[in-house]
């Protein structure tokens, strides 16, 4: 079987991140890890090409090539998902796809014509469609009816499918699920809420493939919530640590955490230890009446304004998310979530306004409110909600954009970012020396010419650097890096404001004629 591996496109986004990608010789932030592990889980005597559309265009010798054509994607990428799976079978091509798109949504997938779907986790569903395959099948939907594989048996993702060149960091994954249980929250519907985990050692054999296939760069861990199963997490990076000193720290790495990191020092201090960079929180508001409706109790237990200080004087760079759009929040939750973003230095900060995904627990009480609107399931930071709020729309959206307006604002950004190096922790891991390459300086001198002599935020770039090498200087390559980000969000921030008050827009036109229509049909009613 001659299998072609398709990952759809992305839209542009808080993460795509083009304009910094841009100046590494970079198109993408990370691979598809979801499909070369899917590569990995069928059998090994076929033969696999893989083409991330994010890096190129699938050529015509691939389409003639494949017996199969198998994709995987999330809700974001659903228009081009759709286009491929179209043209797979335009070509009579067998089409198979997956992933948390699919999974959420299967008629979706059907009604474009799909032969087969995979949904649930690959390594139940995966032998089911391979036996199906094996019986001469040419249709089929496999589920694994609420089974959660063991992930202790999944085997080393195919990496060498990958283009490597054009990636700016690698994926792999430690664990699946998360303990707890946040009503807007997928992740626990897709993957439950026990934290189930590899082994240290397959962990480290993932890491051994990287190093053996030529990568040196930063790493991805993308479970939801690494710290989900803090036993096991501690026991992989006491042998990361180990790992690490004897390959002369190859990997830096980056993560995604619940708060409560905050609450383990020993636990932080190994992530230090094993060349951990920055973790993303989802902090979600700073409103703790807001948590505890959405039922993430676990951000209320400690102040978070604390919390994300300890991470940072630990050693670890803070990313996080937030969300307006809660029910019963108060007007000025824009306002609070800029202040409090401004007053823990977080420089990364995604915004997004609150979206109802498919089969959570909040989809399902707004589905019995009678509260979710048809938008379909593209959504992301430059669409409307997708259901009715309990406070106008126009002044959540008011909210919103002027927020992401503030929160991106040159100078208001490199300020944050100064702060929020200047209080962090000193790292024990000495990183190789390595000359700097050609790209690298270019990218420097550019980030140096644009925010150092052509914009007016000149004086602000060379004493905060000035600064930063007198009072902090082992954290000045990543502060530059940071840096270089609002060179994506100045200019993402005015997408977000076309799009959103475009849509607004639209969608008080369709109201008011709503409303016509409504008291047109109220007065024939009276007659």
């Amino acid at each position: 079987m001659r299998v072609l591996l398709i990952y759809p496109l992305f839209p542009k986004s808080f993460w795509s991140f083009e304009k910094i990608l841009e100046l590494v010789n970079h198109k993408v932030l990370l691979p598809p890890l979801g499909l070369v592990t899917v590569a990995a889980i069928l059998p090994q005597e076929w033969e696999f090409k893989l083409v991330d559309r994010n890096i190129r265009a699938v050529t015509e010798a691939e389409w003639e090539w494949a017996d199969l054509v198998i994709l995987s994607a999330m809700i974001v990428q659903k228009e081009d998902l759709h286009d491929q799976i179209r043209e797979a079978k335009r070509r009579n091509k067998l089409v198979a796809c997956g992933g948390p798109y699919p999974t959420a949504l299967p008629k979706e997938q059907i009604d474009v014509g799909i032969d087969f779907l995979i949904l649930d986790e690959g390594e139940i569903t995966l032998p089911m469609f391979v036996d199906a395959l094996g019986r001469g099948e040419t249709h089929g939907i496999f589920r694994a009816d609420g089974e959660k594989p063991d992930v202790t048996t999944t085997p080393i993702p195919r990496f060498d499918l990958l283009e490597l060149e054009f990636y700016d960091s690698m994926s792999v994954q430690f664990s699946r699920g998360c303990p707890f249980q946040c009503e807007f929250c997928d992740i626990i519907v897709l993957y439950g809420r026990k934290s189930r985990t590899k082994t240290p050692a397959q962990l480290l054999a993932e890491l051994d493939k990287l190093y053996e296939i030529g990568w040196r760069d930063a790493i991805f861990v993308v479970d939801d919530n690494f710290i989900g199963n803090k036993r096991n997490v501690k026991l992989f990076l006491k042998e990361l640590q180990v790992w690490q000193a004897q390959h002369q720290y190859p990997f830096k790495f980056d993560t995604e955490a619940s708060v409560d990191l905050a609450q383990d020092s020993e636990l932080m201090q190994l992530m230090v230890d094993c060349n951990f960079k920055s973790v993303f929180l989802g902090i979600e508001t700073p409103d703790e009446a807001s948590l505890d409706l959405t039922h993430k109790y676990q951000n209320n237990r400690h102040p978070l304004n604390e919390a994300v200080e300890k991470i940072i004087r630990a050693g670890l760079r803070v990313m996080a998310g937030f969300i307006i759009g809660f029910d019963g929040e108060k007007a000025g939750a824009g306002d609070r979530i800029v202040k409090f973003v401004e007053e823990t230095t977080i420089p990364t900060a995604m915004f997004s306004m609150l979206q109802v995904l498919p089969n959570t627990a909040l989809w399902h009480r707004l589905k019995r409110e009678g509260r979710l609107l048809d938008k379909g399931a593209n959504i992301n930071q430059v669409t409307l909600m997708n259901f009715i709020p309990t406070r106008p729309i126009q002044d959540i959206t008011r909210e919103y954009v002027e927020a992401f307006w503030q929160l991106y604002d040159h100078e208001r950004f490199l300020d944050r970012t100064y702060r929020h190096f200047l209080i962090m922790g000193t790292s024990t891991v000495k990183d190789p020396i390595k000359m700097p390459t050609w790209v690298q300086l270019r990218a420097l001198l550019i980030i140096c010419w644009r925010q150092g002599i052509k914009r007016t935020t000149r004086w602000k770039f060379w004493h905060h650097i000035f600064s930063m090498i007198k009072l902090n200087p082992h954290v000045l390559t990543q502060y530059i890096s940071t840096c270089a980000h609002i060179e994506h969000f100045y200019e993402y921030r005015q997408i977000v404001k076309d799009n959103i008050e475009a849509q607004l827009a639209e969608y008080s036109i369709n109201n008011k004629q709503l409303n016509v229509i409504e008291k047109e049909t109220v007065k024939k009613e009276v007659a």
